[in-house]
């Protein structure tokens, strides 16, 4: 793989830039690999990566039925934060944050990370409560977040009404090193560094069947054509029930969209992510002036990505009133992403009941800044068996009424 550099810029510039090679490799499947990976998203990119990377596995296909981060993984608001209650969550999404750090200089790939801040707003009395006892837990695990004023998250974020009639800010957890990093080039970047180890990155495959025997799984059925293995791991966020079901086995899984939106690009006017979980909006702004928005989840199942006026309205409504002076701009786009959402908002990582398959999957809608992290710990559960911090997210926690539960301590499981 050459490496990029401003030397290689201007390299090329004297051939006008018509001898730049593919960014990854895009072979035909093999008959056979020693493990395969369901899902050309960022989890299943960052798996594949890891696999090769720190643990010598470099026979390895990443499966994708349309094309890299086509998904969850281009579909996101991107933001970055590790400030999460309990121990186990708090644990993985700090790994993943500290690995996006320096994750541009590892992949030789400019993923634009920007640890911009997260601020996210208090406005009941109730979500204060909340964030002084995360506050203090993230102390305990050694992640750096504080609780700040009303008169500070307007220093902060000076375009923020404090004395909504609705929602006033009665303060406001904030993250200082947490932020923001660009979707696709996550995607692609981890798709280069894969690729250049021997990972076959295969695109336009889609799996269709997975084989068994008495010993466990054997292989894939795809678009092109069967391929054996004894290591798959799926990992394909809102279809990870479809895929279960090809296996036999049955996830405690649900699917719905979650929707999103960006507005005309304006000037800068906030400088770092805020997400106000009481109206369910959270908001930045792109290098390209565009306001990136937020909102809630539809409230049934479907597999739809694109949005609806439902929640446009709603989203957009409360924020207004918390940021006024959004309320005169126009939407340039808007979009859905199939999530997938367990009982306590936090992820599946591990073996399944078929001897052989790992999934990692109900990520919900906090999966982007999980990406390193999740690529690392599963690649080592794949590897070796075990890994601490995938290892209290196993399938076997809502059996034995084990639960990591986000979605009641955190406020909002984002």
């Amino acid at each position: 793989m050459a490496r990029y550099s401003v030397f290689a810029i201007a390299r090329h510039a004297a051939s006008w830039h018509q001898g730049w090679e593919k960014a990854w490799r895009s072979p035909e499947p093999k008959s056979e690999y020693d493990a395969i990976v369901i899902g050309g998203g960022g989890h299943g990119l960052a798996t594949a990566y890891y696999l090769a990377k720190n643990h010598g596995i470099r026979n390895v296909a990443v499966l994708e039925k349309s094309w890299l981060g086509g998904g969850n993984t281009g579909r996101n608001t991107t933001i970055i934060r590790s400030n999460y209650l309990r121990d186990p969550s708090a644990a993985i999404y700090e790994l993943a944050r500290g690995l996006y750090e320096t994750l541009s200089q590892e992949l030789n790939f400019n993923i634009m990370f920007s640890p911009r801040g997260v601020l996210m707003l208090a406005q009941t009395e109730h979500e204060l409560r909340a964030y002084k006892r995360t506050e203090s837990a993230n102390r305990a695990q050694g992640i750096a977040t504080e609780i700040v004023s009303p008169e500070r998250c307007r220093e902060i974020v000076p375009i923020l009404n404090v004395a909504g009639p609705r929602y006033p800010v009665l303060g406001g957890l904030w993250q200082a090193r947490g932020g923001t990093a660009r979707h696709d080039a996550v995607a692609w970047g981890y798709a280069r560094a894969a690729s250049d180890l021997g990972v076959d990155i295969i695109q336009g495959c889609e799996v269709t069947g997975i084989d068994r025997d008495a010993n466990g799984v054997t292989g894939v059925q795809t678009t092109r054509g069967p391929i054996r293995t004894r290591k798959l791991c799926i990992v394909v966020a809102g279809h990870s029930g479809v895929l279960a079901e090809m296996a036999g086995f049955r996830l405690p899984v649900e699917s719905v969209a979650l929707q999103a939106l960006v507005s005309e690009p304006i000037k800068p006017v906030i400088d770092c992510v805020v997400m106000a979980n009481t109206v369910h909006g959270y908001m930045s702004q792109s290098d390209k002036g565009e306001l990136v928005i937020g909102g809630g989840a539809d409230g049934f199942n479907n597999y739809t990505q694109r949005g609806s006026f439902q929640h446009v309205e709603e989203t957009v409504r409360a924020l207004v009133e918390t940021f006024p002076i959004i309320s005169r701009l126009r939407m340039l786009r808007q979009w859905g992403g199939i999530v997938d959402m367990t009982g306590d908002r936090s992820p599946i990582i591990g073996p399944t009941p078929v001897p052989g398959i790992w999934i990692n999957c109900g990520w919900g809608t906090g999966g982007f800044k999980a990406i390193p992290g999740s690529g690392w710990a599963t690649a080592a559960m794949i590897a070796n068996g075990e890994d601490p911090v995938a290892g209290p997210f196993g399938l076997e926690r809502f059996r034995e009424g084990r639960m990591i539960d986000e979605s009641v301590a955190a406020a909002v499981a984002h």
